[in-house]
């Protein structure tokens, strides 16, 4: 599994409930571009549209060598899912403060992978006292070191 990019966005606004895998579906200069990691997530989102998955607002850069077979770099894609997984995500959703939002994109042999995440928004507080415990943890670990030597 080579990782091309994570959501480092979504880890620190949302506590990640439940993930899920899902396949996408993508154009041939799309994927070349994957493979180059010109791709960006920060912003994106998925939502449930007529049964479908969808994955909104992901930055895919159109590829140097394409030239007709390019599209458009924010276009919606589609997400492979089962139908059974997608009806019980809506259920989650329609839930007050649930979000479904891609957390790491992914090549897993020659496909590529989506991992969205059913997220609930964090407070302000939450994220200062998720700092304090990394920072902990970093100066625990650098004592640790220090004394190992």
């Amino acid at each position: 599994m080579k990782i091309i990019t994570t959501n480092k966005k979504a880890y620190h606004d949302y506590v990640v409930i439940e993930t899920l895998e899902c396949g996408i579906n993508l154009i041939g200069c799309e994927v070349k571009s994957l493979r180059k990691g010109e791709v960006n997530l920060g912003d994106a989102y998925c939502r449930i549209e007529n049964g479908n998955l969808m994955l909104l607002n992901c930055h895919i850069k159109n590829y140097d060598k394409g030239s007709y077979s390019n599209v458009e770099s924010l276009r919606d894609r589609r997400l492979l899912a089962h139908k059974k997984e997608i009806m019980r995500m809506l259920g989650k959703v329609r839930e007050k403060g649930y979000s479904i939002v891609p957390l790491k994109l992914y090549f897993q042999g020659s496909l590529v992978k989506v991992e969205i995440g059913l997220v609930k928004g964090k407070h302000n507080y939450d994220k200062k006292q998720t700092l304090i415990s990394k920072d902990l943890e970093r100066e625990k670990q650098r004592t640790l070191k220090e004394l190992s030597k």
